[in-house]
């Protein structure tokens, strides 16, 4: 219970930073925003039918959390500035 706790937060947290560059880069009209505006719609989808499947399939609460938050850091990757 506290792995899911702990891995929960570290989710939120990291998400937050995910919304604020994701945020920064459509207020500033980047020329990416139209793709990263589809990219973040169709992610979500994504990321429901992936955690549905894997709850269907038996998968624990803390593995749907830890392949999340797995595809989160590699958003943070992706949208940092280098």
């Amino acid at each position: 219970m506290v792995e899911l706790f702990l891995e929960s937060a570290m989710l939120a947290a990291e998400s937050q930073r995910v919304i604020a560059l994701r945020l920064f880069k459509l207020a500033f009209s980047d020329t990416d925003a139209p793709a990263e505006a589809q990219r973040m719609v169709s992610e979500k989808l994504a990321a429901v039918a992936s955690a549905a499947h894997a709850a269907a399939c038996g998968a624990s609460a803390v593995s749907i959390v830890k392949d999340y938050r797995r595809i989160v850091r590699a958003n943070i990757r992706r949208l940092e500035p280098a």
